[in-house]
């Protein structure tokens, strides 16, 4: 619940900004805003961490938890790609793409839930997750700890993270392609 608590206020904060300008870390320049949501995306991040370890080690499994731990993710993410995008950090086709493989891959779940299959969270889509945040958080803080040294891992990690964006979505296409198979038979 607190993850969901905070996408409102990180949304808020991106959105209005915050008086005071901005802060120069490194030689690199950060609107108070950007930190400011960095660190409410980082303490959200971390939540869905801490919820999976909880979650995990107590065997707790609800249908809330199945519910709100993916669409809380999701929110997140999109939110911080968008206002990336208004930005001009992030290109609209690379945000697209994410948003299309979220809708897709949320419609497969919804399909395999319909005949009572659950689709577990698989590697592929966790390595697209963690790579997405760790791309949010450099770009947000305009790669403060690689620009002196010319090095744009912000948009490194985005890449890669666009690359497991598509990769996992395939990759779950791939597995339960059988939901589908009604459709071309007829």
């Amino acid at each position: 619940m607190f993850r969901i608590i905070l996408i409102p206020i990180f949304t808020l904060v991106l959105a209005l900004g915050i008086p005071g300008g901005s802060i120069t870390v490194a030689g690199t320049v950060i609107p108070w805003a950007n930190l400011v949501a960095t660190v409410i995306f980082i303490v959200a991040s971390l939540t869905d961490l801490a919820d999976g370890k909880i979650a995990r080690s107590q065997h707790l499994v609800t249908n809330f938890g199945k519910f709100a731990d993916p669409l809380a993710d999701k929110i997140l993410v999109l939110t911080a790609f968008v206002f990336l995008t208004s930005f001009g950090i992030v290109p609209a086709w690379v945000t697209s793409i994410i948003v299309w493989r979220e809708l897709a891959v949320t419609g497969l779940r919804l399909l395999l839930s319909e005949g009572g299959e659950v689709m577990a969270a698989a590697m592929p889509g966790k390595i697209k997750t963690t790579s997405q945040m760790i791309a949010i958080i450099l770009l947000l803080l305009n790669n403060v700890f690689f620009n002196n040294i010319h090095l744009p891992l912000g948009q490194i990690m985005l890449y890669v993270a666009l690359f497991f964006t598509i990769y996992s979505g395939a990759d779950y296409f791939i597995k339960n392609r059988g939901v589908f198979s009604d459709s071309f038979t007829h």
